[in-house]
């Protein structure tokens, strides 16, 4: 290894610098001659050449990965960078001119010059400000066309290279096992084959491109409860039939050059360190030569959270170790003890050198040390191509759940449309987006059709909170004490001001030198009463708390046992300053703690429905889009659209005016308490930026809905999980008090029309283990109107040496037929999909019959037939 060395003391500050300045040309005129630089050399020598000339701290920055630019001077990035996030730029175009001027920086300015690599989230679109914002992963999943995705997957490609992104965190092939999972949306629903082959078609066309996909979170990551990041204790059998088929889909098949792990852990170990999972099933089993980074802080995590490490060295020691390459943080600062763990000479010295080596051989291969640099003329705007395709995705993705009495499509000459709903009026696009203002919203989709004839009503929104946090701007003064007991007991740790009393403590503590398990705050000050004052002052988060206001003791809920919201009446006029003392004490972790009144809550909800109730009481039709709350660590434990939007469809139902209701949302809904009282029900899901289009177009009979879903819709949170890939019951499904048959089960949808299905035939009717089957029948619209139909193939075998699914989709088409169209349809089997892990572990092809099951869901089933596999 070489080694630069500059003796500068006793020199000038000037004298330094020009010193410093002529050895970075010196040793940047070795490295242009270098043989790393020599394009026209195998990108192994290339790679052998460079990481030879490495300095540890070289070698560390090319694993370490964060949000960042340098705008900042206390940033140093003098020893490169494996890749930089940076979100400032207003459009494509100063988007690429910035990354320009970043990667001249590390090509120019850095000892090896080695490129950064710009990397973003791409979950369905870039999460960039000017991106086309296509419908949610979710939604795309229920289009059950893997042409469309593709073609998805490649207008986001290409708009990330125009701007010289060329790594994107995408696809989420998680199995979303539970629908209360707040990322739902951003999957491609439960089932692994779906997920299988529309990660695989993601995948493909991003590298294609020339853009690393990036397929997380390996592996696993929703766990009891729907809860994000929980603990997976799955048998090896669970993992291989269910979570790693899409993995090994997108790895093997479709050549994604990076993976990133989950934040949970796997059997007792935190993904980011699990050895079996990435040295052995990525990179032995799987012969996967990419690089694995981390989710966004996930490698502390084993020491904040899962407490399997004892600090942050040996985290990153046991990682890389572990097969992980890149350390994904939030912030510059954070680098720090990563970096002195490298350089702590504990972690082995081969695995850091394989880890840059894969970092290294990614970086050749996609050309930046010979084209850094983009284009900024050509950074792509959404032009009329990219959201035509938007707009063709999200109305591919709308699942008719209901249409009694052909309540749609609307009449073209409607005379009047009541619109009710917030959802209605905002473009919600879900999760992974920015600048949500251009997309175009359900309302004004509709009112681009029917212009006056739609009329709008807000309805009571989602939410029906009673308290509100109290605002900083309340507090004349809030001072906190921190100790490092949970009794309040002696001299505080810290001391500080606060801007306000609303805290979420999980992995992180309360303060420096303070455990996060063990602790005890006391906040005092002077709190403002707003205009309107206020009638009530509470607390809300984790009990073990109590409240003085000007003195008196209000709140006394000292004993720690729940989490609750506990609020007095408060008579604060207008104006009028009060003393409040609030304590809190946590002994066991995982504390949220807010300082909360009514000031400022809306007490119009009443009035609001009222409002929307006689706008459709004197409408022709009402169209209701209600909408749920979800993403990211926010799961849901009810499943019941939120605040009073379920009154407010029985109310606008029970005018008797026909009702739709159109529903906004990444996942399953709960509808049992009003579906019967309204004519037609609307999965848009998160249909992206022409989701308001894309809406109208179905409402209004344009286009037909032939999306189906992608997950199960539950009667009720108690069949939870629910998924129609299970294996069998040794006894029975339903309950004392409910069926255990989902509201809708996964691959339903329905139509303005309808088909019938005959003509089933199997070619050959046996085959080897290897052999291929073709099953072909025919679909027929037997309606009046043209429409999509998507006949799904399923497969379940009659015997078998252990428990298998009772039905596993392998395989569908989406057909598209007019009236009385009449289409035969082959959908090919390989014999190798019909695999599974046996009771040793092995994948095998089981010889015996294989029943074949062709329907419009996994619970209506058309057609049945069997294939023998042969030894």
């Amino acid at each position: 290894m070489n080694t630069y060395v500059v003796r500068t003391l006793g020199v000038p500050v000037a004298a330094r610098a020009t010193a410093a300045a002529l050895l970075l040309a010196g040793a940047r005129g070795a490295a242009a001659q270098a043989p790393y630089r020599n394009a026209a050399l195998p990108v192994e020598a290339r790679v052998r050449d460079l990481l030879g000339r490495m300095t540890v701290e070289e070698k560390f920055w090319q694993l370490f990965m964060l949000p960042g630019s340098r705008a900042d001077p206390t940033h140093d990035y003098s020893h490169g960078v494996f890749g930089l996030q940076d979100r400032r730029a207003a459009d494509p175009r100063r988007d690429a001119i910035a990354y320009d001027a970043l990667q001249h920086y590390f090509v120019d300015s850095t000892r090896l010059g080695i490129p950064m690599l710009a990397f973003e989230e791409g979950v369905h679109g870039v999460m960039r400000r000017g991106a086309t914002v296509f419908p949610a992963a979710i939604a795309l999943a229920a289009t059950f066309d893997t042409a469309r995705v593709g073609a998805v997957a490649a207008a986001i490609a290409g708009e990330a290279r125009s701007r010289g992104i060329r790594q994107l965190l995408a696809p989420v092939i998680n199995i979303a096992t539970d629908v209360r999972w707040g990322r739902v949306e951003e999957t491609y629903g439960e089932d692994p084959y779906l997920t299988s082959v529309m990660g695989r078609t993601y995948v493909r066309a991003l590298e294609r491109h020339g853009v690393i996909a990036t397929p997380k979170h390996f592996v696993a990551n929703v766990g009891a409860g729907g809860r994000d990041s929980y603990p997976i204790d799955a048998s090896p059998r669970a993992l291989g039939g269910l979570h790693f088929p899409p993995f090994r889909a997108a790895i093997q098949d479709a050549g994604a050059g990076s993976v990133m792990t989950a934040y949970n852990s796997v059997d007792g170990v935190p993904a980011s360190q699990n050895g079996a999972l990435l040295n052995g099933t990525l990179r032995r089993d799987w012969g996967f030569r990419g690089f694995v980074i981390s989710d966004q802080s996930a490698v502390g995590g084993a020491v904040a959270l899962h407490r399997t490490e004892a600090s942050t060295a040996t985290a990153t020691r046991h990682a890389l170790e572990a097969g992980l390459d890149v350390i994904f943080q939030s912030s510059y600062p954070e680098h720090r003890p990563y970096l002195a763990a490298v350089r702590g000479g504990t972690i082995a010295a081969a695995a850091i050198d394989s880890a840059v080596a894969r970092v290294l051989r990614a970086k050749f291969a996609l050309g930046l040390f010979e084209r850094p640099y983009v284009d900024p003329d050509s950074a792509r705007m959404p032009d009329d191509a990219a959201r035509a395709l938007a707009r063709d995705a999200a109305r591919a993705s709308l699942v008719l759940l209901r249409n009694e009495h052909a309540t749609l499509p609307l009449r073209p000459d409607v005379p009047d449309v009541a619109v009710v709903g917030i959802d209605a009026s905002e473009p919600r696009l879900g999760g992974y987006t920015i600048d949500s203002a251009r997309g175009v919203s359900i309302l004004d989709g509709l009112r681009a059709r029917l212009g006056d004839r739609v009329r709008y009503a807000p309805g009571p929104g989602r939410t029906s909170e009673t308290f509100v946090v109290v605002g900083r701007e309340a507090f004349d003064t809030l001072q906190g004490e921190y100790f490092d007991n949970i009794a309040l007991a002696g001299t505080p740790r810290v001391v500080r001001r606060d801007a306000q009393i609303d805290f979420r403590w999980t992995f992180n503590a309360p303060a420096p030198g303070i455990a996060n398990d063990w602790y005890s705050v006391r906040w005092t000050g002077r709190l403002r009463a707003p205009a309107g004052g206020v009638r009530r002052l509470g607390v809300e988060g984790s009990d073990g708390y109590r409240l003085w206001v000007d003195g008196a003791l209000v709140i006394d809920d000292w004993r720690k046992q729940s989490s609750r919201a506990t609020l007095v009446p408060a008579v604060l006029a207008a104006g009028t300053t009060h003393d409040v003392r609030l304590e809190f004490h946590e002994g066991a972790g995982n504390a949220r703690v807010r300082l909360v009144w009514d000031a400022g809550v809306p007490n119009d909800r009443d009035a609001r429905i009222d409002s929307a109730v006689a706008l459709a009481r004197r409408s022709a039709v009402a169209v209701v889009v209600a909408g749920i709350e979800e993403g990211e660590f926010r799961d849901r434990a009810s499943l019941a659209l939120p605040g009073r939007q379920e009154e407010l469809i029985r109310r606008v139902a029970a005018t008797g005016t026909p009702t739709a209701v159109v529903l906004v949302g990444g996942s399953a809904i709960t509808m049992s308490r009003w579906i019967d009282s309204v004519g037609a029900v609307l999965m848009a899901w998160y249909p992206g930026a022409e989701g308001g289009h894309a809406v109208a177009d179905v409402l209004l009979g344009d286009a037909a809905p032939g999306g189906r879903l992608p997950v199960t819709f539950p009667i009720a949170e108690g069949q939870l999980p629910l998924s129609y890939y299970h294996e069998p019951t040794g006894r029975g499904d339903d309950y004392v008090d409910l069926t255990g048959a989902p509201a809708f089960p996964f691959g339903f949808g329905t139509s303005y029309t309808t088909f019938a299905y005959d003509s089933l035939r199997i070619e050959p009717t046996a085959v080897p283990n290897e052999g291929r089957v073709a099953v072909s029948f025919r679909v027929r619209n037997t309606g009046r109107r043209a429409g999509d139909e998507v006949p799904q193939l399923y497969v379940r075998a009659v015997v078998s040496s252990v428990a298998r699914p009772v039905l596993a989709l392998q395989g569908f088409a989406r057909v598209s037929l007019a009236a009385g169209e009449a289409r035969t349809v082959t959908i090919p089997l390989d014999a190798r999909a019909l695999r599974a892990v046996d009771a040793r572990g092995r994948w095998i092809v089981e010889p015996g019959m294989y029943r074949l099951l062709v329907g419009a869901s996994s619970r209506d089933i058309r057609l049945r037939g069997e294939v023998q596999v042969r030894p």
